[in-house]
């Protein structure tokens, strides 16, 4: 396994996959969650409710770690983001209207965000600032 070139790993995390966010529990115990995510080549993104565990845990304490891997059955590949998140309040609805349509067909996506809608002041962005991206995949 080799460390990924930077356009391979900003083309592997451009991809729709379903990330793993760690977070820290009162007692520093990680925490792992699946997640949507969006990387723009510098941050990653994540949408939530502002009331949630996640986010609770996030202000409490923002080192974080994201990873997203292939799924089993294709070549062993995948990309870790250790940094710290921060919290952007009433953004995350708008990330969520860009997201719906890549994790999910046009009409479920159409119903989902229709159903968010309701509750959309609430929701936040995290934002990851990278501070060590470690990657693997086949040479």
């Amino acid at each position: 396994m080799a460390e990924m070139s930077v356009a391979g790993r900003d083309a592997f995390l451009e991809q729709t996959r379903i990330g793993v966010l760690a977070t820290l529990d009162a007692g520093g115990a990680p925490l792992a969650i699946p997640i949507w995510y969006e990387w723009d080549g510098a941050r990653a993104r994540m949408f939530s409710s502002g009331r949630s565990p996640k986010v609770a845990r996030l202000r409490r304490d923002g080192r974080v770690c994201l990873t997203v891997a292939e799924p089993v059955g294709v070549p062993e590949a995948w990309v870790a983001i250790e940094g710290a998140a921060t919290i952007e309040e009433g953004t995350g609805f708008a990330l969520a209207q860009r997201l719906a349509p890549r994790y999910y067909p046009a009409e479920q996506a159409e119903r989902t965000l229709a159903a968010w809608e309701r509750v959309a002041p609430d929701w936040v962005t995290i934002v990851i600032e990278p501070r060590r991206i470690r990657s693997s995949a086949p040479e």
